[in-house]
């Protein structure tokens, strides 16, 4: 009689164990893992796109500065501390 009960408390204590921790503590894993998956390659496109527009994208400026030799002379310097 003591070990049916033995055996019954056992049961019950794994039954709440499985069904009220360990299921739920994997859903959850499992939701949170396809959350950051989805928010990763939503930063992965957004990063591509940013790259391919900055590949594509010329600022007129820097292409007339590159052709043109710069203006007067240019002198260099070091400071000089005391």
């Amino acid at each position: 009689m003591f070990r049916f009960i033995l055996l019954a408390i056992g049961i019950w204590v794994l039954y709440k164990l499985i069904f009220e921790f360990i299921i739920p503590v994997y859903r959850s894993t499992k939701v949170m893992r396809s959350k950051f998956r989805e928010m990763h390659d939503h930063m992965q496109n957004q990063m591509n796109q940013t790259n391919q527009n900055k590949n594509n994208y010329t600022d007129p400026s820097e292409s007339a500065n590159r052709t043109q030799p710069p203006q007067g002379d240019y002198i260099e310097f070091e400071e000089i501390k005391e």
